[in-house]
């Protein structure tokens, strides 16, 4: 589930189309999936209530609710701890939660323009005031934000002990 603060007024805003199209992948879990409202995440199964006391398996999703002060490294805690599938959070570098975060992921994706996340209506909402991130864990998750990478979403920086192969970049200047 997407959730964004922009406007103050809801907690649920949904992932566009467009960037799971990017990552080229199916999950087997959507962790933070809305109860009644159709999404767009290619996921097998879905998580709409109490997520953090239930077990995740398999590749996960997570947007988590980005509303509530210090959430997000609670989600966070529980993502890394499993340890395979991607994270979408804001891009917020200079807060202890997304510094931890970093430390942790095997590749973090900035997307290039900031996301216009959709409403439960299913309209679109206004541009946030900062980007967005998604984070990687396990090879898997790595692989798929190289792919986004490669499709024009953003920049993808992995760490230096994750191996894998890129596609080399276009020249420039010609």
């Amino acid at each position: 589930m997407s959730h964004w603060e922009a406007d103050g007024k809801s907690n649920d805003w949904y992932t566009p189309a467009y960037i799971f199209a990017a990552l080229g992948c199916e999950f087997d879990l959507d962790v933070a999936h809305p109860a009644t409202a159709k999404t767009h995440v290619p996921a097998k199964q879905f998580i709409s209530a109490n997520s953090l006391e239930q077990d995740w398996f398999g590749f996960i999703w997570m947007n988590p609710p980005f509303g509530a002060r210090n959430s997000l490294s609670t989600w966070l805690d529980k993502f890394f701890a499993h340890g395979n599938g991607i994270a979408l959070t804001p891009d917020r570098t200079s807060c202890p939660w997304w510094q931890a975060a970093n430390r942790q992921a095997d590749a973090v994706l900035f997307i290039d323009k900031k996301v216009k996340f959709e409403r439960p209506d299913g309209s679109l909402g206004k541009s946030p005031s900062n980007g967005t991130t998604l984070f990687a864990a396990g090879p898997r998750a790595v692989q798929a934000l190289i792919a986004a990478d490669n499709a024009g979403l953003g920049s993808t920086m992995c760490r230096a002990q994750t191996i894998i192969r890129r596609q080399p970049p276009e020249p420039m200047g010609r």
